[in-house]
């Protein structure tokens, strides 16, 4: 009697979230590319500005003293770029294709395009606000974040309480139970003798063996796992798109049809196409989403918007192209994506659709580079959740309980259905991201004084360097 009644609560409060999210959805829809055609004006098409990224990018991999407590703008980078390219890209698309259709993915394009210059936004505004702390907890001697710039840059204590609690739960624990999830569906369907046990086991084991090395661990392990997978993957859609060349521009005419109703999508209404489309686009690359920023503040650098030019491209690879090479794939190989029943994690679908062009191998070789990219994801998961509970208390017992929780988050997720958490991580995800479009439009004037502190001095043939003295009335920036 008590099971069917607890059975009964929980699918009620499903459906009851489900029905949040869905309102609030719309809402997001409407304020993320409004806020991002906004900051696309405002910034003067900032995310297209692809020679100074191009130079803060270079400069991100050398900007750093070596010392063993600071993060270079690159290990910045590669942290916020393991959050992103995780089962959003892989298993996301799969999911968005099979809710959405195929125009779900131009939906996705437009989402990244706009988004870079709010993932550019989000992150000088990080860096602007960022503050020292030298405690053993925290190894990056640069802390940061939205919690952080809506409390000193809006004067809002409790918003940045609120937003810190939410990435803490979405990130630290929600999103790395699907992560874990995604990573013992694609190992059972690619070995089937082994048992999920295992490899939650193995997953909780490594999850645990560096966070509690700490966060320069993280950062040093993004850098070298991320880019080795990604351009592996990278380099096997490439072929199968080679392959099918004369097929891309039926793919194009498939996409961009289905993103406005010129043809049935077969899966829901045009709302529901450009719903998914976006939502996806959000979970994958974050811009706007203010995760990414509590990475970027980490890093050591001589002004604030080098390393907002370096979030945006982080944008581009996530979206335009890792994304774009999953979709592909996916509508090269013929498979009945519409039809196949991809629950919380679209894995299936992307291992079905390599299998197609590689047989075994590419479900052996991508059940790899989905272990390697999804746990990847975890860790930048929990450095950003680690910022935030930083900005709530640096009590070292709350932060232990915390570590114990997400690895027990990384077992459970591994072993277990997650309707319900994925319910819950979608509505805090769409709050995550309403709270910090607010703070960012509000915080406009001192984001446009600080980049155009930086065009003055790149004007002048200086390599710029943020003073704060010259911006003492948008408060206080003790890490400058």
């Amino acid at each position: 009697m008590e099971g069917n009644l607890m059975s009964g609560l929980i699918t009620e409060s499903i459906k009851l979230i489900n029905l949040l999210n869905n309102q609030l959805s719309v809402v997001l829809l409407f304020v993320l590319l409004g806020s991002g055609i906004f900051y696309t004006l405002r910034t003067k098409f900032i995310q297209f500005n692809f020679k100074n990224i191009w130079s803060a990018f270079q400069e991100g991999f050398t900007d750093s003293d070596n010392t063993s407590k600071k993060i270079s703008p690159f290990e910045a980078f590669a942290v916020t770029t393991a959050s992103r390219v995780g089962a959003g890209n892989i298993s996301g698309v799969a999911i968005a294709l099979t809710l959405g259709g195929p125009g779900a993915i131009f939906w996705m394009w437009l989402t990244a395009l706009l988004g870079g210059s709010l993932a550019f936004v989000e992150s000088t505004l990080a860096q602007v606000y960022k503050t020292k702390d030298d405690s053993q907890e925290v190894s990056s001697h640069f802390i940061g974040g939205p919690s952080y710039y809506i409390q000193k840059g809006l004067g809002y204590k409790n918003l940045g309480n609120i937003f810190a609690i939410l990435l803490v739960f979405v990130f630290g624990l929600s999103f790395n139970a699907v992560q874990a999830n995604t990573i013992s569906q694609a190992v059972s369907n690619s070995f089937e003798n082994v048992p999920t046990l295992f490899s939650a086991v193995i997953l909780s084991v490594l999850t645990a063996l560096f966070i509690f090395k700490g966060l320069r661990s993280i950062a040093k392990a993004s850098t070298i796992i991320v880019p080795i997978m990604a351009i592996i993957y990278l380099l096997l859609c490439l072929f199968v798109i080679g392959k099918n060349i004369m097929r891309l521009p039926e793919v194009f005419e498939l996409i961009f049809s289905n993103a406005f109703g010129f043809k049935e999508a077969g899966v829901g209404t045009l709302m529901g196409t450009i719903t998914q489309g976006v939502k996806r686009g959000l979970f994958s690359n974050e811009a706007g989403m203010g995760s990414a920023p509590n990475a970027a503040a980490s890093a050591c650098t001589s002004h604030p918007v080098k390393q907002g030019f370096i979030q945006a491209f982080g944008v581009f690879f996530d979206t335009i192209l890792i994304c774009s090479a999953t979709a592909f794939l996916i509508l090269f190989s013929g498979v009945d994506f519409a039809n196949i029943n991809v629950s919380n994690s679209g894995i299936v679908l992307t291992q079905a659709a390599l299998s197609t062009f590689f047989g075994e191998f590419g479900s052996l070789f991508l059940t790899v580079c989905i272990f390697l990219l999804a746990f990847s994801s975890v860790l930048g998961n929990y450095f950003y959740a680690q910022n935030s509970l930083s900005f709530l208390s640096k009590k070292p017992a709350i932060h232990l309980i915390f570590k114990i929780s997400v690895v027990l988050a990384v077992f459970a997720g591994s072993v277990s259905s997650l309707p319900f958490v994925w319910s819950i991580a979608d509505l805090f995800m769409t709050l995550l991201a309403l709270i910090n479009l607010y703070a960012i439009f509000r915080l406009q004037k001192v984001l446009v004084a600080t980049l155009a502190d930086y065009r003055k001095q790149k004007a002048n043939n200086v390599d710029p360097v943020f003073k704060k003295e010259n911006f003492t009335e948008y408060g206080k920036f003790d890490a400058w």
